[in-house]
């Protein structure tokens, strides 16, 4: 059985959720046109307060413009886990999707 993701309980996991920024657009070009492919978000968690919860969201949720510290809620959140390798030690990288993100 192959996990494709993991859907979290917000409310346990993160808390309340506060935008913190812009992070990074992804773009290809496609037919000789960079087209934006997804964006980033960083976000403020009131539980995990190590680092900056970083959401994707796809191209189709449109840019977002909210003030720092707005409380946002995510739409549809999903957790993957992408493996990979430097040298001989293996490491996991959890990225975060969701389908759109509203104010709370």
């Amino acid at each position: 059985m192959e996990l494709k993701h993991v859907i979290p309980n917000m409310d346990k996991t993160f808390g309340t959720l506060e935008y913190a920024g812009e992070g990074k657009v992804e773009q290809r070009r496609i037919n000789g046109r960079p087209t934006i492919l997804s964006r980033s978000y960083n976000l403020y968690s009131a539980i995990q307060r190590a680092d900056d919860i970083v959401v994707v969201l796809p191209a189709e949720a449109g840019e977002k413009h909210f003030e720092t510290e707005d409380k946002v809620r995510l739409i549809n959140p999903k957790i993957t886990a992408e493996g990979y390798k430097i040298g001989t030690r293996g490491f996991t990288n959890y990225v975060m999707t969701a389908d759109d993100m509203v104010k709370a």
